[in-house]
């Protein structure tokens, strides 16, 4: 039998089992056990990098850029990859269209009646999908390492704002799985009673009312939550907190990574005359 020692001193485990997420949450990396401010500020980062622009230079600058991240937040690709095929799936339908609809310039490549493709419009869907890619992966490597709990006690230790708001938005969010259940084990038990069956006006009226069951299920439990929350000082001046969000140094090296990157990326394409802006373009 183990010891008390030996189970308190096991390191936590990386991630997070949780059906109804995504991608599992993973808090124990290089770029996990950043401040989830840090985050969301390196994602808006990459983003304007990424944005401002379309052309493949810069994309591809930023997304390469997003690739380590996916190596350094501790994600395994082939997982994310499975449960996130629609990103790639949606940028390529993108550039698809891209190719098709847009200005026809450059060397024909494919003339095939209204399918027309040439070196222009097929760069101009490569840079689309390379775009794409580059927008969604900084969001979707960056939010799977967001715990919760440490971006609520970040926006309310950093950013002041309201707790009692943060709070409640945050229980709110975690008990929408336990809404989804609850609704489940009460159209399963109508249905053994007998009670969902019958013409359509019948079960529209039970929809109705396992929809009036849960509604006054949910405020009974928000009263018990509101209570606990007062309890709990919620809201009161002085209140203090047992987790405490701070900054390290790993978030200057982050955030200043991404400054460079973005940078380096408008720099480029500038350079190299790729640079196609949205704006005055």
């Amino acid at each position: 039998m183990r010891s008390l020692t030996e189970l308190t001193l096991r390191p936590a485990e990386a991630t997070v089992a949780d059906p109804g997420q995504l991608i599992p949450v993973v808090r124990r990396s290089a770029v996990g056990t950043c401040n989830p401010l840090t985050k969301i500020a390196v994602a808006l980062i990459l983003m304007v990098g990424a944005l401002l622009s379309i052309d493949l230079v810069s994309a591809g600058i930023v997304l390469a850029f997003s690739l380590v991240l996916v190596f350094a937040s501790g994600l395994d690709p082939a997982q994310a990859l499975k449960r996130l095929w629609f990103l790639p799936a949606g940028a390529l339908l993108a550039a698809w269209g891209t190719a098709i609809l847009a200005e026809k310039t450059g060397a024909v490549l494919v003339d095939a009646g209204p399918l027309l493709i040439t070196t222009g419009s097929l760069t101009a869907a490569a840079a689309i999908f390379v775009r794409a890619l580059a927008l969604a992966i900084p969001l979707v490597v960056l939010a799977s390492t967001i715990d919760p709990r440490d971006l609520a006690d970040a926006l309310i230790q950093h950013l002041r704002l309201p707790e009692t708001v943060v709070v409640s938005v945050l229980a709110a969010s975690r008990l929408l799985g336990l809404l989804v259940v609850e609704w489940q084990t009460l159209s399963t038990a109508r249905r053994a009673r007998g009670v969902a069956d019958g013409t359509p006006l019948q079960r529209c009226s039970s929809l109705l009312s396992g929809i009036f069951t849960l509604l006054v299920q949910a405020i009974r439990r928000g009263t018990r939550m509101a209570m606990a929350m007062e309890g709990r000082a919620f809201g009161r001046a002085g209140r203090t907190w047992r987790r405490r969000s701070s900054f390290h140094l790993r978030d200057l090296v982050l955030t200043a990574a991404a400054v460079l990157v973005a940078s380096a990326a408008i720099t480029s394409a500038v350079v190299l005359g790729t640079w196609n802006p949205i704006i005055g373009g």
